[in-house]
């Protein structure tokens, strides 16, 4: 056996039903004994990925802003929309431009969509909310005026309707910017790409390749996810037809915008900006 093939890249998938058309087509057809799979919501592949427990994988934009000496975003991959995402919402029990001095908590699941809020919030709205984090299933009992949910916990969130007020931070976003918004970026650590190009622009490929067949399969792979929620299948489609899993010319420009932000906030790193974008060779 050769040296190739002993090596186990760790990949970080997020676990959450927007992934569905990628996750969904791997777990089918990938085989590669060599390559491990690591499911988890977004902040924790973020932490894997800061610490290498992970060598690349789905991550928060957030962590990328934050470390980008480690990082390469790799090219044509993203978790994304133009406009309303359907899954990353703040639910509130008061209009958004009320929130000043009230509580807002915020998941602890995504950096990236914590600090969207907060942008949204403080530069769009004008308004200063006291946060805590802390568990979406605790907003009730902690008599919150208003959540940030991201992902199943969103979805499911809304269905309930027992918010009166319900912002879909994506839809948000491009009103005020005219950009998409870009939630995830897929990150290679520079030590694993720098030492491994070769696997890296393999694995690269597939996941392309993984997001194309699902995609082109999208009510079969809505029949597979939607139950997770649940949710029926007819749902699944529109919600998963609103996802966007490409990192084109507008896409990095909001990426872009987004850091820009973050940076004047003192966020994130001021390396974030230029882009570092590998691209397939």
């Amino acid at each position: 056996m050769t040296a190739e093939k002993k090596i186990c890249a760790r990949i970080g998938m997020v676990y959450y039903i927007n992934v569905a058309p990628i996750h969904e087509t791997w777990k089918e057809q990938v085989r590669n004994d060599s390559w491990q799979l690591v499911e988890a919501h977004p902040s924790a592949l973020n932490k894997m990925l800061a610490s290498g427990e992970i060598d690349l994988g789905f991550v928060s934009s957030h962590e990328y802003g934050m470390r980008p000496e480690r990082y390469r975003i790799l090219s044509d991959l993203s978790i994304s929309a133009n406009g309303a995402v359907g899954s990353v919402f703040l639910f509130s029990q008061v209009a958004p431009e009320q929130l000043t001095g009230l509580t807002v908590l915020l998941s602890s699941q995504s950096k990236t969509s914590v600090s969207l809020v907060k942008i949204i919030l403080e530069l769009f709205f004008e308004v200063n909310p006291c946060y805590i984090e802390a568990e979406v299933r605790d907003a009730r009992r902690k008599n919150v005026a208003a959540v940030l949910a991201i992902g199943d916990d969103a979805i499911r969130l809304k269905r309930d309707g027992f918010y009166p007020y319900c912002l879909d931070l994506g839809e948000v976003w491009r009103e005020h910017t005219g950009l998409p918004f870009v939630f995830a970026v897929c990150a290679v650590r520079e030590d694993f790409c720098s030492r491994f190009p070769e696997q890296t622009d393999q694995i690269h490929q597939t996941l392309i390749d993984c997001r194309d067949r699902g995609t082109d399969d999208l009510p079969r792979i809505c029949a597979l996810a939607a139950p997770r929620i649940p949710m029926d299948i007819s749902s699944c489609h529109t919600y998963l037809s609103g996802i966007e899993y490409d990192l084109n010319v507008d896409k990095q420009r909001a990426l872009t915008t987004f850091f820009t932000y973050l940076i004047n906030l003192k966020d994130i790193s001021v390396g974030a900006l230029p882009l570092k974008i590998r691209y397939l060779r």
